[in-house]
């Protein structure tokens, strides 16, 4: 075997590769629980990527033909339902981790100094997954999927100028029809997956280039005995090789729960509109997207004040709430990076910021003029996205003012850690 990795070495840098980013890769060894939602996104796109094949394999991406092709997957391909449950949970699923990677960027500083770029590039992958995610949604052809993608098209239509030519161009005909179909079908497949893989690559190589962030947000490359290696860091393997594995372990043992018993999870993660086939003549009462779009949905329908101008508002709205990830590191001007050494401004706006953020997302999933959530305040659903708009904007456009105001504690020189 030696010899056999000798001979690669000499044509391709296998050992120094897993020297530099898994044997010899120092993280902080005080990692807690936040930080294996990395670990399980990859798990998630491997996941996907794999189902997605076997998927493809018998999928037919026509108008004519694309909704026969799912039933046929899911009745007479063996395996095929249980290879389509793992890809719509997984595509849920990747979402639920990836939103709780960000959420942990955000309590500790990740997207501090110096690792901007590394968060700029995690938006990039967010912002890919987004575009994977609901060209996809349109692939099974169903009654939702239609005029969801009919209904989100149309969206860039408000834009002034180049709307209508926009809206044309992405769908590649007036309606949303077989052209689109197709298109979508080729982006799903084979241009967007590559394109994440490629951030994704990039995503890892600059993490190990600056180093792994930690939950008290001390560098720890400053501090580095005779021998050049960190005093609070440990080889990423074996110690957290061993540990992702156990957590992705439990990560699956929850997704095939989900996938053998609840793979619709109530209409959350496959609606029930989309078991029957679309039909172009018919708009279904209630066009909703799926859960992970609806916070930046929600967003969208809150804008309602601007007269003739709403749509436009909504859209304009629906893009800077994305955007403004983008800017994160140099809104936040506090002296620290982890919520442990944060003073109560931020930790109040944090989860105000958060309830905001959930709220959202389930008034993207109810009509407007309702009265769904906290109906007992008489309040439409609309007027409740109306005071959380306001909420997810202001936790990012008043952050260069309460972080700066905010009182922090002393922070330590060594990581805090204990067995």
């Amino acid at each position: 075997m030696s010899k056999v990795v000798g001979w690669i070495d000499e044509r391709f840098p296998l050992t120094k590769v897993l020297k530099e980013h898994v044997t010899e890769y120092y993280a902080p060894k005080n990692f807690n629980i936040w930080y294996i939602f990395g670990a399980l996104a990859l798990l998630c796109l491997v996941n996907q990527i794999l189902t997605g094949i076997f998927l493809t394999m018998h999928y037919k991406p026509d108008a004519a033909s694309a909704f026969a092709s799912v039933e046929y997957i899911m009745r007479d391909v063996p395996f095929g339902w249980l290879i389509r449950y793992m890809h719509s949970t997984g595509a849920s699923l990747f979402f639920v981790v990836i939103y709780l990677h960000m959420f942990r960027g955000l309590m500790y500083g990740s997207y501090r100094s110096p690792r901007e770029l590394l968060w700029i590039i995690g938006c990039l992958i967010y912002l890919m997954l987004m575009a994977e995610a609901f060209m996809g949604y349109l692939l099974p052809w169903g009654d939702m999927s239609y005029w969801g993608a009919q209904v989100i098209i149309s969206l860039f239509g408000a834009i002034p100028f180049i709307g209508e030519g926009l809206s044309e161009w992405i769908r590649g005909d007036f309606v949303v029809s077989d052209a689109t179909l197709n298109r979508f079908f080729a982006f799903h497949v084979i241009l967007l997956p590559l394109i994440l893989a490629g951030l994704v690559y990039v995503h890892i190589v600059a993490l190990h280039k600056v180093g792994s962030n930690n939950p008290d947000g001390i560098e720890i490359k400053a501090n580095k005995n005779s021998a050049g290696t960190p005093r609070d860091g440990i080889p990423f393997h074996p110690y957290y090789t061993v540990k992702d594995s156990f957590f992705a372990v439990a990560f699956l043992m929850i997704f095939f729960a989900i996938v053998f018993f609840l793979p619709e999870m109530g209409g959350l993660f496959l609606e029930k509109d989309n078991f029957a086939p679309a039909n172009i003549l018919k708009t279904p009462p209630d066009i909703v997207p799926l859960w992970y779009f609806t916070p930046f949905y929600s967003i969208l329908r809150a804008v309602t004040f601007l007269g003739d101008y709403s749509k436009l508002g909504g859209v304009l709205s629906m893009g800077a709430a994305i955007f403004l990830l983008f800017a994160l590191p140099w809104l936040d001007r506090s002296p620290v990076k982890s919520i442990r050494y944060r003073g109560g401004l931020y930790k109040a706006a944090l989860v105000i910021f958060v309830i905001a953020f959930v709220s959202l997302g389930f008034l993207g999933l109810k009509h407007p003029d309702h009265y769904d959530y906290l109906p007992f305040l008489g309040l439409k659903n609309v007027t409740w996205a109306q005071i959380y708009y306001f909420i997810y904007f202001a936790f990012f456009l008043l952050m260069p003012i309460y972080t700066k105001l905010d009182k922090t504690k002393p922070v330590p020189d060594r990581v805090r850690y204990s067995h």
